[in-house]
């Protein structure tokens, strides 16, 4: 059991310190295609929330296809080997939430907190809040420490506050 405490206190500081993940979506052709996504966590629902245009490939592509995937990662350190760095492959669904929806002020409260500099751009018409529910994901905290987490427990990491630094 230590064990499994000891991942799951990494993949709590991985996902409630990290700030941008790779986002993974498919194409309208089925092709993939992966984009830098800031990400923001909103414990009370909990999901994953994004702020995206509607202008943006991945935004039609999450609309046309929900299963997306995300990398989130530790950064690299001048010194340290790569292979070993923290990460985690996050599977789930987007949802566009719109504004009625009782989420959307949850959200958004979420995305702020974490991103302050965003307000303004929460006023444009072309842009959206999406909640990414997440399914499962697969966990690597450095050499022989990977795992699969279901999605019970990644609720529950999600629910958590954050840390302290």
């Amino acid at each position: 059991m230590a064990h499994s405490t000891r991942l799951h206190r990494s993949l709590h500081q991985l996902l409630h310190h990290a700030r941008v993940a790779a986002l993974g979506t498919l194409g309208e052709d089925g092709a993939p295609m992966v984009s830098m996504v800031p990400f923001a966590i909103a414990p009370s629902i909990p999901a994953l929330v994004l702020h995206v245009s509607a202008l943006a490939a991945h935004t039609g592509n999450m609309t046309r296809h929900p299963a997306v995937s995300l990398l989130v990662m530790q950064p690299e350190r001048a010194g340290e080997p790569v292979h070993a760095l923290p990460r985690v492959t996050l599977h789930g669904r987007a949802e566009t939430v719109i504004r009625e929806d009782t989420r959307h002020a949850t959200a958004r409260q979420a995305y702020l907190a974490r991103f302050p500099d965003t307000a303004s751009m929460m006023q444009l018409g072309d842009f959206r809040l999406l909640l990414v529910h997440v399914a499962q994901a697969r966990q690597v905290a450095g050499f022989g420490a990977a795992r699969s987490v279901e999605a019970a427990e990644l609720r529950q990491i999600l629910a958590e506050a954050p840390a302290p630094d």
